[in-house]
């Protein structure tokens, strides 16, 4: 990458001071970021202090989080490099891929994470490059490239949906696949919305949204527009999928946790040859009636031993939306535990 590191003798017993230097200097201007908020995002995380000096920056702090910021802001300058641009998300990715303490390594196959932590993963569509931000996210999409069935399984806002569908995409347009099937259960969260108008398209596409945005991401209008209309990318209700055989496809179930039993067996038995199929949910987010269990916890709890299907599994340290969300989540499930 060209980035040399110089340490000098340390200023004090427990701190140490880090000269990393950067041979582009136009690239170091946006490392470092407007008014240098990049650095002082860097800084807040990791408890170091990062100071410019010419085309150096000095980072001073405790050994572990000094090494630690050295390595972001190398990887940071190594993705500048490239021609891709450093946002707030990709320098918390970047901060998150290599942070696996007080992860939840039991619920995720922590040797699973280890093996995928070196080297780059990317999902590349026609509209953008999607990269992991976190090990489970790194984890999950090996998973997809991988099996032919996958599960991921975890709270809002830790891209299960976002990156099956961004496979999905990157597979169909690679060849892989002749179609991208993506579905969802139509059921109300906690609402009744009572008979709605038009016909039966205009009647499911307000709970098919989500599905609509995500491919909003990856594919231009037009392109989108056409693939939906030649029925080569079908978005529909679960209940559509009954008697189908869903062959050559890649196929998502989203909302997984809001399929009975019954709704779930039926899916999963629609995989057809050359087919991938993954299932994403929720444990903590089902909206069936009182007394009907959920389709996706029972799956888990009978399918876990098959090989050849994998379970990917996210807590709230793997939320990539909005940092308020992840506090969110954990004072909910604080408050359930």
């Amino acid at each position: 990458m060209g980035i040399s590191a110089l340490t000098p003798p340390p200023q004090t017993e427990d701190l140490h001071e880090t000269f990393l230097e950067f041979p582009d200097n136009r690239l170091l201007i946006d490392l470092c970021g407007e008014f240098d908020r990049n650095l002082a995002q860097i800084e807040h995380k990791l408890g170091v202090h990062i100071l410019r000096r010419g085309n150096r920056l000095a980072v001073v702090g405790e050994a572990g989080s000094r090494g630690r910021a050295e390595e972001v802001l190398q990887q940071l300058y190594a993705r500048l490099e490239t021609g891709q641009t450093v946002e707030a998300g990709d320098i918390e990715g970047a901060i998150r891929l290599g942070d696996t303490t007080g992860a939840d390594t039991g619920a995720r196959a922590g040797d699973q994470l280890e093996m995928f932590k070196g080297g780059r993963v990317e999902i590349h569509t026609r509209k953008k490059v999607v990269e992991p931000r976190t090990e489970a996210q790194k984890a999950y999409v090996r998973a997809l490239q991988e099996n032919e069935l996958c599960f991921g399984i975890g709270p809002a806002g830790t891209g299960k949906t976002y990156i099956a569908v961004a496979m999905a995409v990157n597979m169909f347009i690679g060849g892989h696949v002749d179609r991208i099937i993506l579905s969802r259960p139509a059921v109300e969260a906690g609402e009744r919305l009572g008979f709605l108008p038009g016909d039966m398209k205009e009647k499911v596409d307000p709970y098919m949204q989500p599905l609509y945005d995500a491919l909003h991401d990856f594919l231009p209008g037009r392109q989108l527009a056409k693939l939906i209309e030649e029925k080569r990318i079908e978005i529909a209700p679960l209940a559509f999928m009954r008697g189908r055989t869903l062959a050559n496809a890649f196929v998502v179930l989203d909302e997984a946790q809001n399929a009975t039993t019954m709704q779930m067996k039926m899916f999963l038995t629609r995989l057809g040859e050359r087919s991938r199929m993954v299932i994403t949910g929720d444990r903590s987010q089902v909206d069936l009636p009182r007394g009907v269990s959920s389709g996706l916890a029972d799956a888990e709890r009978l399918l876990k031993p098959i090989e050849n299907i994998s379970f990917s599994y996210f807590t709230a340290r793997d939320v990539v939306r909005h940092p308020l969300v992840a506090r969110i989540i954990e004072a909910y499930d604080a408050d359930d535990a």
